[in-house]
This record gives structure tokens, sequence and C-alpha cells, in this order.
């Protein structure tokens, strides 16, 4: 065990930090975490920080109970506490960071929170911040100046989906222009594992103040399982448009696979939708908002946490996070 290594886990993190340090055999650290009754909180560790190197893990999605802004707030007080608390190196390790789709402007005069974001993390005097996919990587890193790692669920959804695979031919499809690259990444990664050629597909599509005027689909995807990629599901109506527009081009069958798994309210009909045989997504957001039945039915979790725990233990020995995301 390493004895200069500490972990803390937050709040509804706790689960997800406890497979984290089981897979590091760091048990996490022991913590305060106290509401007071007009809405203000306070966090501290329970164990002496001083000289170590500190990893706190909070997933930054919105729940009842607990906002997106709630769930920032507190990490940032908490990161702040273990640097005055003496810690050698102070770690955030957001699963799912929020705002990173807000990373430009797209009207006159819009914010770009993901920068401001960013600021606020190097104000409480952050050493690194570790996330796994974003909308945009370039955006991400650029927004920060203090260090950054962004970690890649590829190799595990890859090898997931490889077991789903039905023979016949398989197409890797992104649901919009932008995600291309990230979905030829993933082709790439499929093919090598299933030593076959993977092809690839993508959704053309006009949008306009938020709404769709037109969409096409360019690549094959007939008599075979088409492969939906994105980073996150949302509302799911990108992931259902793409699989329809599969299904009418012929696919046999059809994957939407992501890192993360929101499913807003507003999704579970679109994850009923027989267009969609399965979803494949991690566990940096539970499936809270939808009917455990359905998540049985037709969403499959694949754990995170191995890949989040070696990333940690290569940050903490001076090793390298883009080797492990070429793994």
């Amino acid at each position: 065990m390493t004895t200069d290594l500490l972990i803390f886990a937050l709040g509804e993190s706790r689960s997800f930090g406890d497979s984290v340090g089981r897979a590091l055999g760091v048990l996490p650290s022991e913590h305060e975490e106290r509401d007071f009754e007009d809405g203000e909180h306070k966090a501290r560790p329970l164990v002496n920080v001083r000289d170590q190197d500190v990893f706190v893990i909070h997933s930054l999605y919105g729940e009842p109970g607990r906002s997106v802004n709630d769930k920032l707030c507190r990490l940032l007080f908490f990161l702040a506490t273990i640097q005055d608390a003496g810690a050698r190196r102070v770690t955030a390790v957001a699963p799912y960071l929020c705002y990173s789709r807000k990373d430009s402007r797209t009207k006159t005069r819009d914010p770009v929170t993901t920068r401001y974001v960013a600021a606020l993390f190097e104000a409480v005097g952050v050493d690194r911040v570790v996330t796994l996919d974003v909308h945009n990587p370039a955006a991400y890193q650029n927004a920060f100046r203090c260090r950054t790692e962004l970690l890649e669920a590829r190799s595990i959804l890859v090898g997931r989906l490889r077991d789903h695979l039905k023979e016949g031919p398989v197409s890797v499809v992104s649901p919009d222009v932008g995600g291309v690259k990230r979905a030829d990444r993933f082709r790439e990664a499929l093919a090598r594992s299933v030593e076959a050629d993977v092809a690839s597909a993508f959704m053309y599509k006009r949008r306009s103040e938020g709404v769709v005027t037109g969409e096409v689909l360019v690549g094959r995807v007939e008599e075979g399982t088409a492969v939906i990629i994105d980073d996150l599901v949302s509302t799911g109506t990108t992931m259902r448009r793409a699989a329809q527009a599969c299904r009418d081009a012929g696919a046999r069958e059809v994957i939407a696979v992501a890192t993360h798994g929101l499913f807003l309210e507003e999704s579970a009909g679109v994850v009923e939708d027989p267009a969609i045989d399965r979803f494949l997504v991690t566990n940096t957001v539970p499936p809270f908002r939808l009917d455990p039945d359905l998540v049985r039915r037709k969403v499959e979790i694949v754990d995170a946490t191995p890949r989040v725990a070696e990333a940690i233990q290569r940050m903490h020995e001076g090793g390298s996070v883009a080797e492990l995301n070429e793994a």
C-alpha cells in the first residue's frame, strides 16, 4: 500500500470512490460533510493530509436535492480546505464534469462557462483536474491553466461491446459531423479488437436555434450492426434520430454507446424506442432517472472505476496517462 496517496470521495460519489479505492488498495479517507439549516455546508478531512498526494473524487451531475452548482461548490470548498491543510498536491477527479459542453460562444454575448469553471478550480489552488470523455477535448484542455488529464473510456466500452456483436458487418456511426473524429478513433479500436474491418458513417444535419431542419446519413450500415457513439446521452433525441436513420438505411441492429448516461426525464421514451436495441454507458452518472426495469432491459452499465484507479496510480507514480488511453 502506498503511504502518501490519499483519496476522498464526496457525497453521492462515495460508492464510485469506494470502487476506485478497492482497485487501488487504498480505502477512501474519512471526512465530514455537514449541512446547516440556512442551506450552507462544510466539509473537512478527518485525517492528516499534510505533505500527502490527495485525490478528491466527485462526479458533477445534478440530481434531486443536489444541483450541479451545489456539487461544484462543495467540491471547490473541499479542495481549498485540503490545500489549506498542507497537502503536497491536490487533484480534482470529476468523472463527469459539469458545464463542459458550453465551451464556446454560439450566440452574441454567450458565456463560455467551461472557462469560468476552470477559473474556479484554479482559484482554490488545485494542482490538476481529471475527467472522462468531454464533448470537446481541445476546449477542455485549453480552458485550464492548471494541469489537466482527460481519460478515455473507449477501450472499456469496446471491450464490452465486442461481446454483444453478432455475425455480419459492423459500422460505427457519429450522430453529427462534430463527433466524426471521436467515432473514427472508436472504429479503429473496435476493428483492432475484433480483428476485422469496421465501416464508418455519420449524420449530417442542419441546425438553427436548436431546431434540426434537415439530416442525412452518410455511409453504409445495411444488413449489419450500427454502433452509434457519442460522449453522452442527455435527452437521447440525437441518438434516436441517428438510430432511426440507420434502421431506414437497412441496419439489422443498433447499439447506442456513450461514456456518460445523463438520461434526463424525457429520455425514457427514447430508451424504450425499438429503433435502439441497447444502450451501453459507464457508471460516471448512475441512471437514477430511469425506471429500474427499463435499465435492466435496455441499458448496460460498464464500470469505469478500474480505469480511474489506474490513472490515479500512474499520476501518483509519475506515469503516463496518455499511454493508458492508448492501451
